[in-house]
């Protein structure tokens, strides 16, 4: 078989027409059956373009001019939209990035389950789909001498300097602003990832919506924290709010954002916030929804397809600090949840206490571990609960539920196409996806969030 040839070269220009967009928020240009991804470009645009790179099967290029605009372009609001890789669709309107990650499921799910005739329905966005993160973890740099904090330039750490981000709440952008003009006043270094050197990594903002409770947490290379007491001290002046402010220490060449210490250096352990009607205690690396609004459009959406009557039994299973779990506890008979992470559990815990919540058991460990201890011990679950990070369940898990054969598995996805993939092998051992709902969780970026409902079929 003769093999083709790459109909495209690096460096050339050529116009071409804009037929899909992917799931990473890119253009899709075809030029003789040879597929070029386009950032920046939307489909039904005519647009020029310069090569920049190409593999065997598919390219990459840059947009250099947009000769017919789809009507469903926006103007960024973002002035650093363009450099910055926090957001990736701003440039398409949110009544069309609604539309558009509908389609992106509906299309994985198809694609990768083989799934189809299934009711995806419409996302679930928010009225005001601006400032809404509760949580920024920004990365610390230099730039002529100066101390600088911002979001990595898209695909590289390239820090981009920034005094506000416009899906952050406005107290997050007064946290970071404050620390870069306190660090530059005393003379606080920055951390040079490439010689190992230098003071503060990260500045991480936690603010609680319905609260308004504050933490403010520096990730340092060492224990040293120079000027602290200054540093106390200006942040408690012009930060309103502020419960917590806390030292994370991170001496190791990584880019994972946190070390194993933390100390609190001025106030609380832990800020609080509620979803719903349920508070939780939220500590410098509790993991928590960071779009507490459409958390619980989420959460709710779980609990209508988990269908509880208050006589069930319930595993949650990835339960976390257990948000899901408390949720689930209100209209169940009992719930068990399970985690990995013995901090996730002891929050999750504290979380059940603070809330007065006594129908909840919940165990450190692996799901697929814990999940047949609890059969053996005569746990039988109505209901399985899922909420797995991006790599979706593991098959000891799914082949766990399947021996446990529970009447419904309600599965929270963060990930199209590993949500895809698990129920393609849930249904080939017995169960049938009924429907998925798709919530925006992220606007203007291209991450969307799912719940789907599945029954057992005999």
């Amino acid at each position: 078989m003769t093999k083709q040839p790459i109909p495209v070269k690096k460096n050339d220009e050529l116009q071409v027409t804009i037929e899909d967009l992917t799931h990473e928020g890119a253009g899709v240009a075809k030029v003789n059956g040879y597929t070029l991804f386009v950032p920046r470009a939307l489909p039904g645009e005519v647009v020029d373009i310069k090569v920049v790179k190409t593999n065997k099967g598919y390219g990459f290029a840059r947009l250099l001019e947009i000769q017919e605009a789809s009507e469903h372009r926006a103007e960024p609001p973002c002035p650093i939209y363009n450099q910055c890789g926090g957001c990736q669709i701003q440039h398409l309107s949110y009544e069309a990035q609604l539309v558009s990650k509908q389609k992106q499921v509906k299309d994985v799910l198809e694609r990768i389950g083989g799934i189809k005739d299934i009711t995806v329905h419409p996302t679930l966005g928010m009225n005001d789909p601006w400032r809404y993160r509760n949580k920024a973890q920004v990365p610390i740099g230099e730039e002529g001498g100066l101390v600088i904090a911002g979001f990595y330039q898209e695909r590289s750490h390239r820090i981009i300097n920034m005094d506000e981000c416009l899906i952050q709440h406005e107290d997050n952008d007064q946290i970071i602003r404050v620390v870069k003009n306190i660090a530059n006043k005393y003379g606080i270094r920055a951390y040079d990832e490439e010689k190992h050197r230098g003071t503060l990594r990260h500045v991480v903002a936690r603010k609680g919506k319905v609260t308004n409770e504050v933490m403010v947490v520096f990730v340092t290379r060492g224990k040293e924290l120079p000027n602290k007491v200054n540093l106390i001290e200006e942040i408690r002046e012009n930060i309103p709010h502020v419960k917590s402010i806390v030292q994370n220490i991170n001496p190791k060449r990584t880019n994972v954002i946190f070390g194993d210490e933390t100390n609190v250096l001025w106030g609380e352990e832990y800020i609080h916030d509620y979803i719903g009607d349920i508070k939780f205690a939220i500590s410098a690396r509790s993991f928590y929804q960071v779009n507490p609004e459409q958390t619980k459009v989420l959460y709710d959406q779980a609990l209508e397809y988990a269908s509880l009557t208050g006589q069930e039994t319930v595993i949650d299973a990835y339960c976390g600090i257990g948000t899901i779990s408390l949720f689930l506890a209100e209209r169940a008979k009992h719930v068990y949840g399970v985690e990995i992470v013995p901090d996730a559990i002891a929050d999750a815990k504290r979380n059940a206490k603070l809330n007065g919540i006594t129908n909840v058991d919940f165990a450190v460990g692996e799901a697929e571990k814990i999940m047949p201890w609890w059969y053996a011990q005569g746990i039988r679950a109505d209901v399985i609960v899922v909420d797995p990070p991006r790599k979706g369940c593991d098959e000891e898990l799914l082949e766990t539920i399947l021996s446990m054969k529970p009447k419904r598995v309600v599965y929270v996805s963060c990930n199209p196409a590993t949500l895809a993939r698990d129920l393609k092998f849930l249904e080939a051992g017995g169960y049938k996806t009924k429907e998925v709902q798709p919530v925006d969780m992220f606007p203007h970026s291209n991450h969307i969030e799912n719940v789907a409902v599945l029954e057992l079929m005999n």
